[in-house]
């Protein structure tokens, strides 16, 4: 559902990023999959950017690309900083909003509990904390909050690895359109169940949004070389597909993102991109854009 219109700039969300964790190419692969990159073929570590109708930006996750991320946003005036969960190349950008780089003050850090009491606990974030770089702002479960008169965010709960903290998605609402950004979980069945739904279609159409950034980590199963799905869980693209089938005229748009530097959908020439794409839905690309 989205908010009531105001009057001035609609407010946007970019994509800043579409790489799992390790970003593109990962450091100290040596596979085809990295060798020979060049400077385009580059992928931050997901990350999305919010702008609202004043033109003040609202970030995210903060990943070690953000200063490439923020040129590629056009440096909006920052206001907050919004964590979905612990995990590395969601946080690990953090430090640079200190008075070694940005020098920033009073930025709103929305994230759980959990993940609060890490930074607490985590001496260079919590000195951060304590020098009023961040304002500490908690967030729950379909808790709203307001990032400005006409753009708020709901948090969601999802199952995700949690040996540090929790995780929660977003879902950014605006005048008219609503974005889903849900870069990581476990499993499908045990985030449908979680939400009270059995299929990917009945929760998105229960949570009214538009576009869907779902995570899109690995094409398939048996990708990681040498690791089990287990140590590193993550719903295949091809499970999801295989769930949704074609889309349909009701659906809203589904984005694959958050893509490990092994995924052969980076390669818009590879058999699983055509698939995906012949059966209506899309692979993320750094820097586009959608208005709210």
């Amino acid at each position: 559902m989205a908010t009531p219109a105001i009057v001035g700039v609609m407010p946007t969300v970019t994509l800043l990023g579409i790489a799992q964790d390790g970003g593109r190419p990962q450091p100290g692969c040596q596979r085809a999959c990295c060798a020979d990159l060049g400077p385009e073929d580059v992928r931050h570590p997901v990350s999305l950017g919010i702008t609202d109708e004043d033109g003040q930006g609202h970030l995210i996750e903060a990943t070690r690309a953000l200063g490439d991320q923020l040129r590629l946003w056009g440096h909006p005036s920052l206001r907050s900083v919004l964590l979905t969960h612990a995990h590395f190349g969601h946080v690990d950008g953090l430090g640079l909003f200190g008075r070694e780089t940005l020098n920033a003050s009073g930025l709103r850090l929305y994230a759980s509990a959990s993940m609060h009491a890490l930074i607490e606990r985590t001496p260079q974030w919590s000195l951060m904390v304590d020098q009023g770089v961040f304002s500490a702002q908690s967030i729950s479960s379909g808790a709203v909050q307001m990032l400005s008169e006409s753009v708020r965010v709901e948090p969601l709960a999802v199952p995700h690895r949690a040996e540090l903290s929790d995780m929660h998605a977003f879902v950014v609402r605006g005048p008219n359109k609503s974005v889903l950004f849900l870069p990581d979980h476990d499993r499908w069945e045990d985030t449908l169940a979680h939400h009270g739904v059995s299929t990917i279609r009945e929760w998105f159409a229960k949570l009214s949004v538009d576009v869907a950034l779902v995570d899109g980590t690995f094409w398939s199963s048996d990708e990681l070389s040498g690791r089990s799905q287990l140590d590193v869980p993550h719903p295949p693209v091809a499970e999801t597909l295989e769930r949704l089938g074609p889309k349909r005229d009701d659906d809203p748009e589904i984005i694959f993102i958050h893509l490990n530097h092994t995924n052969p959908l980076y390669s818009e020439t590879s058999e699983q991109h055509r698939v995906l794409t012949e059966l209506g839905w899309q692979v993320g690309q750094q820097g586009m854009s959608f208005t709210l």
